[in-house]
């Protein structure tokens, strides 16, 4: 029991401190003028800011009632260990296990305080590109991309492939997502690089042993009222083609598919997952209006590197993870040094520990 309140009287410190690394005293400043903008009567006429505003309260609400819920359980577990005789023993077990419970809340917290990066919240466009290696290239950036899309599901993030290039024999050329969930950015900013797979070749007759690489590419998907650059319309040449997609109905029947060509950057973007032209360019755009404005924000070479990560060369000696499939199994992150000895897990969207440990090691090197 006396280990008990000691470790009640350690939580309740740490939680204290959580507080400050969470800003909750600022976050209810902010909170309490974006319920004021709320309530004015011409909120609603920009619907789409609206939503974004709307969406910023339920998050900053949830975040500090989280925090205020824990101090408060916390204190009331103090209490009733006062009062709790070591003799009785069914109620000291109850403690214990709500003790238990606090800690993981605590943690789930704490949590939070590495995802404080400006675009965290964001949302997601990644981009798989494949590498050296042919067909084996192509077919991994398939297998990456199910293990993203199998994480969103975990997370319960919803996903849209926004464009796709299929490979000659299988996989995908590039392939690029939309994943749209709460923390999705600050949890897969960590993702940007080139990651390598050894495994025995399915494609080989020999079923030798071969060495795969695809490219991983990670952009925070901005809000209009996030975005702050221009865009003229004779800046943009506008294609538009038919979908080479699975297809679906009228999907490859009519020039659906959309490409925006920034003329200024040459930055170019594809969309052709949707079946209406107007809804292609609309992804389209807001795909472009990203790019733009995170290379607006990375002038600087050290805060491009921050926010994406450094795009190289999809091959030998790049790599950010390597996941061995022959002749031992292991997936290791060369940044961190953090590794899993279960693949096929991995595979799966068992990414939690690569997250975090990427998270505290981009910390430390802050």
């Amino acid at each position: 029991m006396k280990e008990l309140k000691t470790n009640l009287e350690n939580l309740k410190i740490k939680t204290k401190e959580l507080g400050s690394l969470l800003r909750i005293e600022d976050k209810q400043k902010q909170l309490d003028q974006l319920i004021v903008q709320t309530k004015v009567e011409e909120f609603w006429e920009d619907s789409n800011r609206a939503v974004v505003i709307n969406k910023q309260v339920s998050d900053l609400d949830t975040e500090i009632k989280n925090w205020l819920e824990l101090r408060d359980d916390i204190e009331e577990l103090i209490g009733l260990a006062s009062v709790t005789g070591e003799e009785d023993t069914k109620s000291v077990q109850e403690l214990v296990s709500k003790f238990s419970q606090l800690e993981q809340k605590y943690q789930s917290l704490e949590f939070l305080t590495l995802l404080s990066g400006r675009h965290d919240r964001n949302n997601v466009i990644m981009t798989i590109y494949s590498g050296a290696g042919g067909d084996e290239a192509q077919d991994w950036a398939a297998m990456l991309l199910r293990m993203y899309l199998r994480l969103a599901e975990v997370n319960d993030w919803s996903t849209s492939i926004l464009d796709a290039s299929l490979g000659s024999e299988a996989g995908y050329k590039t392939v690029t997502i939309e994943i749209k969930g709460k923390y999705a950015y600050g949890q897969l900013q960590g993702e940007a690089g080139v990651h390598r797979l050894v495994r025995l070749s399915p494609f080989d007759a020999d079923h030798a042993r071969h060495t795969s690489f695809a490219m991983v590419d990670v952009l925070p998907e901005f809000e209009d009222d996030e975005v702050r650059v221009e865009i003229n319309d004779g800046d943009l040449r506008i294609d538009t083609f038919r979908s080479s997609g699975k297809g679906g109905q009228s999907v490859n029947k009519t020039d659906s598919a959309v490409r925006i060509v920034h003329l200024p950057t040459g930055i170019a973007v594809v969309c052709q997952n949707e079946r209406s032209q107007a809804q292609n360019k609309e992804l389209a755009m807001k795909h472009l209006r990203s790019r733009l404005q995170l290379m607006q924000e990375a002038e600087k070479e050290e805060e491009k590197q921050k926010l994406k990560g450094e795009l190289t060369e999809a091959a030998w000696g790049n790599q950010i993870r390597s996941y061995v499939l022959h002749p031992y199994k292991l997936v290791k992150d060369h940044r961190t040094d953090y590794e899993e000895k279960d693949p096929e897990a991995v595979l799966d969207g068992k990414l939690v520990g690569f997250i975090n440990d990427y998270l505290k090691y981009k910390r430390s090197h802050e």
